[in-house]
């Protein structure tokens, strides 16, 4: 069911994004104001063990799991990076372990992402889901030990 709230979530940012009629520069300064929503990540939070790897900007990503959903607290040094970020979070947060594994992030092609954030920003990103997704397997392994 939660695969619902993954679909609505990506098609409400694919409409909002489609507003902009492919405007790059309204596009950059979208995505800018979403990293700027993106709730305050607190400093302790902010350790070399939470930065994805791959990503040229620096981006933190913490994970928590309370009763099979995991929520997730994110930042980024850089005011692109942080919106592109916040966009996963506003997706994936709150969301079933198995779900979070299973999602199609099809909003990444329908926006035509990789038309205004660049090579190197479409390989961190790509890094950042990687980011997700291993959290949501840690989660998984872990429930399962624990049932």
């Amino acid at each position: 069911m939660s695969n619902q709230n993954i679909r609505i979530i990506q098609d409400d940012i694919i409409e909002k994004f489609s507003m902009l009629d492919g405007d790059m520069e309204m596009m950059i300064g979208y995505l800018m104001e979403l990293g700027q929503k993106l709730p305050e990540m607190p400093d302790e939070l902010k350790t070399e063990e939470n930065i994805v790897k791959g990503c040229q900007s620096k981006v933190w990503l913490t994970a928590v799991e309370d009763d099979g959903k995991i929520y997730f607290q994110a930042d980024s040094n850089t005011a692109i990076t942080k919106g592109l970020v916040s966009l996963l979070v506003s997706i994936l947060n709150g969301q079933k372990v198995d779900d979070i594994l299973e999602a199609d992030l099809y909003f990444i092609h329908k926006i035509n992402m990789n038309r205004f954030i660049g090579t190197q920003r479409s390989n961190g990103f790509m890094s950042m889901i990687k980011q997700f997704k291993m959290y949501a397997i840690a989660f998984k392994t872990k429930l399962e030990n624990e049932a």
